[in-house]
């Protein structure tokens, strides 16, 4: 990308979010922070009121807006997907919020894009499979969203996982994540008095209330370091070739997957798990093409496992 390309994408980058911090701008073009600063510098002085804050990142002054974005073909087609996507994964609610933000969005599509998206639309079908659905609660998922945007307080039932009891809760959300198959939600609960975890799929009869809390909770990130500083949460990192990614990509969300990224020549994923027995019990499935960096006790574990199988493998063939 030349770099008259990358301003104007940077400057679309700034729109997209209240901060954007130097290091996100770096890692989605690949470019370094020196790089950046360069970059914002030669934004401003094109005459672009952007601003600086410690500890945030970069922001333009509120009411600057840059004309229609303009979408490239690949663009177009995955907005198409998208809609499809959403078609399937979300209640009517969502649905038709996405609906109307995509018809904003499609107003500026060239019509020659227009009418490629039109002709696509009955050959594109997305399936859905009961297992791909994060959640079978969407509604409940919708007011969370809310309920983080405008710091107010949730009001639900929840059914707890192990005893199966009943309770109402009254909560201060901070954040959800999906792992595992389900859909999270992280809150301070004011029955506990403390952080606690819910599976949204057992939430019911969820409101937001009109009460706003101003307690400087954690942000979701620093909580699930925290836990897993405090062993609730084990990080694993493991290792292989690119070409071999493949083979996991349909199942690594269901074991806790967070993260991928390039390391020299291989392909480096991050999982958060609660268990290291469950995780190394799917990972030795692909034993022959991953390596495990961290923790050393998955290393062990797997080993154990292995030579267990290797023995009973071999008792059985010497009867």
């Amino acid at each position: 990308m030349n770099r008259l390309n990358r301003l104007t994408a940077i400057l679309t980058q700034l729109q997209s979010k209240r901060h954007i911090s130097a290091e996100e701008i770096a890692n989605r073009f690949e470019i370094s922070l020196r790089t950046v600063y360069r970059d914002m510098r030669a934004l401003e002085e094109a005459g672009v009121p952007i601003t600086g804050e410690a500890g945030k990142g970069y922001t333009l002054v509120e009411g600057y807006r840059l004309p229609p974005v303009m979408f490239d073909e690949k663009e177009a087609f995955s907005l198409l997907l998208a809609e499809k996507i959403i078609e399937k994964f979300s209640d009517r609610e969502i649905g038709q919020h996405f609906q109307s933000a995509l018809i904003k969005i499609k107003s500026v599509l060239k019509d020659q894009q227009k009418s490629a998206i039109d002709q696509l639309d009955e050959q594109v079908i997305y399936y859905k499979r009961e297992l791909d659905s994060p959640s079978k609660n969407e509604k409940a998922i919708q007011r969370i969203m809310s309920a983080l945007a405008t710091n107010k307080v949730l009001q639900f039932n929840y059914t707890s996982f192990i005893k199966e009891e009943n309770t109402s809760r009254s909560v201060e959300p901070i954040g959800m994540y999906f792992s595992l198959g389900n859909c999270y939600l992280i809150a301070f609960c004011k029955l506990r008095n403390d952080y606690r975890t819910f599976r949204i799929d057992r939430i019911q009869k969820i409101n937001i209330t009109e009460e706003h809390f101003t307690t400087n909770h954690p942000s979701l990130k620093s909580y699930l370091k925290k836990m897993e500083e405090g062993n609730q949460l084990k990080k694993v990192i493991i290792q292989m070739d690119p070409s071999h990614v493949k083979y996991i990509d349909n199942h690594k969300y269901n074991q806790g997957f967070v993260l991928q990224e390039k390391i020299d020549n291989k392909v480096q994923l991050t999982f958060m798990v609660d268990s290291i027995e469950f995780f190394v019990r799917w990972i030795i499935s692909i034993g022959d093409i991953v390596t495990v960096i961290s923790p050393k006790a998955l290393s062990e574990r797997m080993s154990a496992l292995l030579n267990t199988m290797t023995s009973k493998l071999q008792e059985s063939n010497s009867r």
